[in-house]
C-alpha cells in the first residue's frame, strides 16, 4: 500500500475543496490514486453534506447585478469555509447564479429562496463542491426615472455595495449615476453602517460617548507619558447631541476665546464661522464613522459624502439625495477560527 503524505492530502484538498480528513480517507482507501481519490469524494459528496452544519462558513464572495437601464440593482453575500472555495470556478458561478435569481424573481429571504426550485440546484451544488457554503444575504434597490441609482464590487469580490438618490428630475438622475459610483466606492472603503446620524439610537450614542472619551483620555496619559502631542478629547460625538442650545454655548464660548486672546471685535464674524465648523468635526466622529452621509468624502475631504452629491447635482442644475445603500462585506461579523493548515494536516496524519 503506497504510504498517504500530508502533501497528498493538501493537494488533493486544494484540487476539490473538500474536507481534510475525508481527503485522507479516500487516499488510503485508494492506495494513493489521485484521480480515484477524487471519483470517490464526487460519489460521496451526499453523505458529506450532513457532515457540515457545525462548521464556520467565513470566507467566500459578493455578487452584484445591475440592470442595463440602472433600474434595478441586487447584491449577495455567499460564504464557504475556506478561501480555496472562494477561488473555485464552481463556486463563483454559484454565486453568478446566485444573485441572478434573486435579481429575478425576488424572494423575500434566504429561508424563501432555498425552499424555491433555485434553492434545490443550490444545494446540489454545494454537494458536489463539498464544502459548507450558504447564502448569509442579499438585498435589492429599484429606482424610478428620477431616481439615481448604481454599485461597485471591489476587485476581490468581497465588498458589493448599491446606491440609490432622488434627483429632482430624469436628467439628473442620469447624471448622477457616475458620481454615485464614486459613492459606492467610498462606503466600500469606509464601512459606514447606516444611512444618517439621524438613524442612531440615543441610548447607543450615549454609552458610544463614554466608551470613546475614556478611551482618548487613557490615550492621551500614554501620549503624555511620551511627550507628544495630546489628541483632543471632545464634549460629544454625534450631530444628535449638538442642540440649538449646545451650539449656542460653543459659539459663545469660541467668541469669549477669541475676546481673550485680543482679536478685535470686527473680525470676530469671520474667524467664528471657521472656528463653529471645527468644533461640529471634532465632535462628530461617531457621524463620521458610521453614518454615510456624514462622513467625509474621500475623494474631498473637505466636504461630507451627503455636500459632495449635492454639489455634483448643483453642477448638473438640479438636486440629489442618497435615500437608500447597501453595502455587503463577506464574512463581516462572523467570529473565523484561525486555522495553521499544515499543523493540521500534520496533526491528523499522525
Amino acid at each position: 500500500m503506497a504510504a498517504v503524505t500530508a502533501a497528498m492530502v493538501k493537494e488533493l484538498r486544494q484540487a476539490t475543496d473538500a474536507p481534510m480528513m475525508d481527503c485522507k480517507k479516500v487516499l488510503v482507501e485508494a492506495d494513493g490514486d489521485m484521480a480515484k481519490a477524487q471519483e470517490l469524494l464526487k460519489e460521496r459528496g451526499i453523505a458529506k453534506a450532513a457532515k457540515k452544519a457545525d462548521r464556520v462558513a467565513a470566507e467566500g464572495l459578493a455578487g452584484l447585478k445591475i440592470a442595463d437601464d440602472f433600474s434595478k440593482a441586487t447584491v449577495v453575500e455567499i460564504n464557504s469555509e475556506t478561501d480555496f472555495v472562494a477561488q473555485n470556478e464552481g463556486f463563483q458561478n454559484l454565486v453568478k447564479d446566485t444573485v441572478e435569481e434573486i435579481y429575478n424573481n425576488q424572494p423575500a429571504d434566504v429561508d424563501a429562496l432555498m425552499a424555491s426550485d433555485f434553492g434545490t440546484k443550490f444545494t446540489e451544488t454545494v454537494t458536489k463542491i463539498g464544502e459548507k457554503i450558504e447564502v448569509r444575504r442579499f438585498g435589492t434597490l429599484t429606482a424610478d426615472e428620477n431616481t439615481a441609482l448604481n454599485g461597485y464590487i471591489h476587485s476581490n469580490n468581497r465588498i458589493a455595495v448599491i446606491i440609490t438618490a432622488k434627483c429632482d428630475s430624469a436628467k439628473t438622475a442620469e447624471g448622477m449615476r457616475d458620481t454615485l459610483k464614486q459613492v459606492a466606492m467610498h462606503a466600500s472603503a469606509m464601512k459606514p453602517t447606516t444611512l444618517s446620524y439621524k438613524d442612531f439610537d440615543a441610548e447607543y450614542v450615549e454609552s458610544e460617548t463614554k466608551g470613546r472619551i475614556e478611551a482618548l483620555k487613557k490615550g492621551n496619559e500614554e501620549l503624555a507619558r511620551l511627550k507628544k502631542p495630546l489628541k483632543n478629547v471632545p464634549q460629544y460625538i454625534s450631530m444628535m447631541q449638538l442642540t440649538d442650545e449646545v451650539m449656542k454655548k460653543a459659539e459663545a464660548d469660541i467668541k469669549a476665546e477669541l475676546i481673550a486672546e485680543g482679536k478685535p471685535e470686527k473680525i470676530l464674524d469671520k474667524i467664528i464661522p471657521g472656528k463653529i465648523a471645527r468644533f461640529i468635526l471634532d465632535n462628530t466622529l461617531l457621524d463620521q464613522e458610521q453614518a454615510l452621509l456624514d462622513q467625509q468624502y474621500v475623494l474631498d475631504d473637505k466636504l461630507t459624502v451627503a455636500k459632495a452629491v449635492e454639489k455634483a447635482a448643483k453642477a448638473l442644475g438640479g438636486t440629489a439625495e442618497i435615500t437608500e445603500f447597501i453595502r455587503l462585506e463577506v464574512g463581516e461579523g462572523i467570529e473565523k477560527k484561525e486555522d495553521d493548515f499544515a499543523a493540521e494536516v500534520a496533526a491528523q496524519m499522525g
